[in-house]
């Protein structure tokens, strides 16, 4: 007889509040205005999301001039370029905007050390959809995603500086860049790590303290989705035998062989649901005994756009 697994979730995991908007927003699309409903880019790194979203009449399209005249039109979560938003009002197409707030955040604070002159260091990875919407809001930045990164950059005016960052990085992930950035630029000016997203920071330390207790870790998350592949470095990096999965399909079962402990959670951008799926599919591998991390119970909430924020609220 196999002996008794115990699986260990992280807490917090999945959804953040970002992605949670983000969601609403679209379903909410659908039940004001029916479908079709256009989204520029996936909504969140999620294939489950996006494919759930799509078979309800939500159709992703990759730049604004794919949707039709009058077409209602939701930008993703990640945020979008000044050339991405006036082309949408050119054509006078009705927008609800699902950047996360805290992303919106660093654009303001981008487009401000802009005005006061300084040169704009963009803390994030190439080509993630972020970092393409926080560039084009300023005139010209300079992205650096390691401390090799630093120390190969010049600017037009190093007693000018200023720095700003991806969201889905953590103080830790970004802390080595910032110290290499403060010594090469001393006058360098950027925003209090308490500004850097709560949520990647939460699910990252959950991640730390999970990892002095299991001998095996599963992330539930996107290839897509950079916060999920950080959290598998991370338990690589703390020596735990590390995996990223999509859903439950993906796993081996040869994975849990001779292991006891493993340890469960999921990027921002994944459902609950794909979670209880991976549970469900290791109770049929092993008898599994299920565990709650203590962790930060999160209470962050955003306010959805104004034109659905009503929808389906009952009358008072």
């Amino acid at each position: 007889m196999a002996l008794e697994l115990t699986m260990i979730l992280a807490q917090p995991r999945g959804f953040c509040a970002g992605v949670e908007r983000a969601i609403d927003i679209v379903e909410k699309a659908l039940i004001k205005y029916g479908a079709p409903v256009y989204v520029r880019h996936e909504i969140v790194h999620n294939r489950w999301v996006v494919d759930d979203l799509k078979s309800r009449g939500v159709i992703f399209v990759q730049e604004v001039d794919e949707i039709p005249d009058g077409g209602i039109t939701i930008f993703s979560a990640h945020g979008i370029s000044e050339k991405v938003e006036n082309s949408a009002k050119l054509r006078a197409l009705p927008v609800l905007d699902a950047t996360c707030p805290l992303v919106t955040k660093v654009h303001n604070q981008a487009r401000r050390y802009e005005k006061e002159g300084h040169d704009i260091v963009l803390i994030g990875h190439e080509g993630h959809p972020e970092v393409e919407g926080t560039s084009g809001r300023v005139n010209k930045v300079y992205l650096v995603s390691c401390e090799a990164d630093v120390a190969a950059l010049t600017v037009e005016h190093p007693d000018k500086v200023a720095y700003v960052t991806q969201t889905t990085l953590s103080v830790d992930d970004t802390r080595g860049i910032i110290e290499a950035l403060r010594k090469k630029f001393p006058a360098i000016v950027g925003p209090d790590v308490n500004d850097i997203c709560y949520a990647t920071q939460n699910r990252q330390q959950a991640v730390k303290d999970l990892c002095q207790q299991v001998e095996l870790l599963l992330v539930v998350g996107s290839t897509k989705s950079s916060n999920s592949n950080r959290l598998r470095d991370l338990g690589d990096e703390m020596g735990v035998q590390s995996y990223l999965i999509q859903d439950a399909t993906d796993i081996d079962p040869e994975w849990l062989e001779g292991k006891n402990t493993i340890g469960l959670t999921a990027g921002a951008s994944t459902p609950e649901v794909l979670v209880n799926r991976v549970v469900a599919f290791v109770g049929t591998l092993r008898p599994t005994q299920v565990k709650l991390l203590d962790g930060v119970v999160e209470t962050v909430k955003f306010n959805l756009p104004r034109q659905i924020r009503n929808v389906g609220v009952p009358a008072a």
